[in-house]
């Protein structure tokens, strides 16, 4: 997955999603949820010292710059297990 930045206000609210060296203006209000990370697929126990089981997702639906008119893209973003940063997860969903 390819890791993101996500610009915010200072109440936490995300403005902008930063990939490479192209700034992505937030449209649209986010859709957030919570997934459960299948550790179970990869071990017989929940791997010691770590207490969180869900994942973040975030589905934004972004425009390149602030250009009004460009094609908007549906995008699901997910929080790095640790709480670090956000990661783009597959390709773009959708354009319209």
């Amino acid at each position: 997955m390819e890791q993101v930045y996500i610009r915010s206000t200072s109440d936490g609210t995300a403005t902008a999603v930063v990939r490479g060296c192209h700034e992505w203006q937030i449209a649209e209000e986010p859709f957030r949820w919570f997934e459960r990370v299948p550790w179970w697929e990869n071990s017989k126990r929940m791997p010691r010292g770590q207490g969180r089981v869900d994942v973040e997702v975030l589905q934004v639906q972004v425009r390149l710059g602030n250009n009004a008119l460009s094609h908007l893209a549906t995008w699901e973003l997910v929080r790095d297990g640790s709480g670090g940063g956000w990661y783009l997860r597959g390709e773009e969903l959708a354009a319209a």
